[in-house]
């Protein structure tokens, strides 16, 4: 794994060479591995969603090596309550990101960059800020919750437009959570991940607080639930 030195060099450069270190051990994980450590992260998001029970979310589809697997959209849609949307990413040109409602696996459609999409109506850049958990992908974060992402900045806008206390998680295999990770100012961080072997660890500045749900009424403001 890449050695994040303070100092040994210009951080976009840090960031460089760590991506390319990161993609290529992924790419190294045998496939039975993979597989199983994909059914770890969806189990514990899963966990995480059906205790936060949010009345909107968003998530992605992981491709290639990506944690999770190409099935978590419908493992996510599986553990949501009744009547809760589940938001999907749209790549624009611009490398911004518009939202979509994800409505099962045939709603995908395959887009640019060896992505896959939800083909129905956009919402909007601005519907990440409505949503009460936003999952992330990331190729490494450390424990200030700074994420190392593909270099597009496309999440950091995103992640610009979330309210302050909405629980933002990035998903990641085991030994990509390290002690630090060359940040810029455009750099936002996330409150948690998840991992393989290590489940969801909150990170600094510390758990995010929110309301807890009754069993019949996604969205509810009765009482506070950490995610810790």
């Amino acid at each position: 794994m890449p050695d994040f030195s303070d100092g040994a060099e210009p951080a976009h450069e840090a960031k460089r060479r760590a991506r390319v270190d990161l993609l290529a051990h992924r790419h190294r994980l045998d496939p039975a591995d993979r597989a199983a450590a994909a059914a770890l992260v969806q189990a514990a998001l899963a966990a995480l969603v059906r205790r936060l029970r949010p009345a909107r979310m968003t998530a992605y589809v992981p491709v290639g090596s990506e944690p999770g697997g190409p099935d978590l959209p419908e493992a996510l849609r599986a553990a949501l309550p009744a009547g809760a949307e589940l938001l999907l990413p749209v790549l624009r040109d611009d490398l911004d990101l518009d939202w979509a409602r994800y409505t099962g696996a045939g709603s995908l459609v395959a887009a640019g960059r060896g992505l896959r999409e939800p083909a129905g109506p956009r919402l909007g850049v601005a519907a990440v800020s409505t949503a009460r958990l936003v999952v992330v992908p990331a190729l490494a974060v450390d424990r200030r919750g700074i994420r190392l992402g593909r270099g597009g900045g496309s999440y950091d806008r995103a992640l610009a437009r979330v309210p302050a206390a909405t629980p933002t998680v990035a998903l990641l295999h085991d030994g990509e959570l390290v002690e630090r990770v060359p940040g810029e100012p455009h750099d936002r961080p996330v409150r948690a991940v998840i991992t393989p072997a290590g489940g969801l660890r909150p990170l600094d500045p510390g758990p995010v607080s929110l309301p807890a749900l009754p069993l019949d009424e996604p969205g509810s403001d009765d009482a506070t639930l950490a995610l810790e």
